[in-house]
């Protein structure tokens, strides 16, 4: 069997598979599944081009993820006049003054001379600054989060077309990247993956604590969407009229018609982002990446700029997984800081990578789609099988009562067994780099 074949066959079984769940689940279901294997894919495509394309170990995509889906918010909600007229304008001067005195610091540490003027241009600029900064941000901050705190407290989006958010997703991750990039990318391996964990934690810690910007741990809800309303297509005759000719029922006909439609758009945004990956990867470019990754001295001897190509490849990958972050926010309709856990957002996405196959984007696809449709399958799947297992036992029989209890835990046991098994078996992934 050639190489193309076997590709095409697993993806054929894994589509076979999410088509099947549409038949005993409900297509509504496997939608579903569709939509949010397209995201999975796009995320597991930017953290591929980070660790397969330049062997970058980033373990701080869920900070990347937060903040396209921030921007989800920032950019589709509306503003909210009251908390604009309350304490806006002097958040913002705050801001400004924030910016302006960590540019005048770094401005001072790099021009100064060393020695006690430059300690001391550092303590005033930064110590005496912190002072004066709070003193303008705090109290417009109070004054913000007391309109409405129940329903708004925050100020609000631009008001614009929502599917903006997903390019400028994209840029807001790629400029923490570039910051991040400049400070950690010097650093080992390891210790990279514990500063982006790191940093990634405190962008979830201030995401859930300054409501006065995203609502914190209130979460926002109603975040526009790209595609229409249920309830809108339910009350157009023109819809209603085409579903019953159909044969569906137009409640059941306007579901699938709104997850066929973002289909359509996450996959149009997944087709576009492997173009520019896959044109990449097989550039010049592409091949140096390659090279530095796989022998950095080596490649720094052939007169390569390693650290730079880093940022590069770190801003590109994470760029990507801004975009997907703003997609999934949109498509739920809900941004809640507290889900962006280090479970889902990266050792899920690290897994869809190592089970595709590193280095070769349509491996990350496909592992993108066969982990999630797992991840979502194997709970009801674990109950049932626990159910059977325990069918013959007394309704309290404790045994009984700890196995059903044990099924939440199956979708850990799951990945780790699928993870050791291609490890074993197929260490470079299912897809392997060519």
């Amino acid at each position: 069997m050639s190489v193309q074949t076997r590709n095409i066959l697993l993806f054929a079984l894994v589509f076979g598979l999410i088509i099947a769940s549409g038949f005993y689940r409900s297509p509504d279901y496997a939608l579903r599944v569709v939509n949010l294997g397209l995201i999975s894919a796009i995320m597991a495509i930017g953290v591929n081009m980070q660790w397969g394309y330049a062997g970058l170990f980033n373990i701080g995509v869920m900070g990347f993820v937060a903040l396209g889906g921030l921007m989800a918010v920032l950019v589709g909600m509306p503003p909210v006049p009251d908390a604009w007229t309350a304490g806006g304008p002097r958040a913002l001067l705050a801001l400004i003054v924030g910016g302006a005195l960590i540019f005048a610091a770094v401005l001072a540490w790099a021009r100064l001379p060393k020695g006690n003027v430059r300690a001391f241009a550092m303590l005033v600029l930064l110590g005496g600054g912190f002072f004066a900064y709070r003193g303008i941000f705090d109290p417009a901050v109070v004054a913000i989060e007391k309109v409405e705190p129940a329903l708004l407290g925050y100020l609000g989006g631009l008001g614009w077309p929502v599917i903006l958010a997903w390019p400028i997703g994209g840029l807001a991750a790629a400029g923490a990247a570039w910051l991040i990039g400049k400070t950690a990318l010097g650093l080992r391996s390891d210790y990279l993956a514990i500063a982006t964990l790191g940093i990634a934690e405190i962008i979830i810690a201030v995401l859930k604590n300054e409501e006065w910007l995203s609502r914190g741990v209130k979460n926002v809800n109603g975040v526009p969407r790209p595609v229409p309303y249920e309830i809108d297509l339910q009350n157009d005759p023109a819809f209603v009229e085409r579903a019953q000719g159909l044969g569906l029922d137009p409640v059941v006909g306007s579901t699938l018609f709104v997850k066929l439609c973002y289909a359509g758009l996450f996959l149009a945004v997944l087709l576009i982002v492997m173009f520019l990956a896959q044109r990449a990867l097989n550039s010049p470019w592409g091949r140096m990446m390659r090279a530095i990754r796989d022998n950095e001295v080596a490649a720094e001897a052939m007169g390569k700029d390693v650290t730079a190509r880093h940022l590069q490849i770190f801003v590109l990958g994470s760029a990507v997984c801004g975009v997907a972050g703003a997609m999934l926010i949109t498509h739920d309709s809900l941004f809640t800081p507290t889900s962006y856990q280090p479970l889902r957002f990266t050792f899920l996405i690290w897994v869809m990578v190592i089970v595709g196959g590193s280095g070769n984007n349509f491996g990350a696809v496909l592992g993108g789609f066969l982990i999630w449709f797992l991840w979502v399958e194997v709970e009801p799947l674990g109950l049932w099988l626990m159910d059977v297992i325990t069918a013959g036992m007394a309704e309290d029989n404790w045994l009984k009562a700890h196995l059903q209890e044990s099924a939440a835990h199956m979708r850990l046991l799951t990945m780790g067994l699928i993870l050791l098994l291609v490890l074993r078996f197929s260490p470079r992934g299912l897809i392997p780099e060519r």
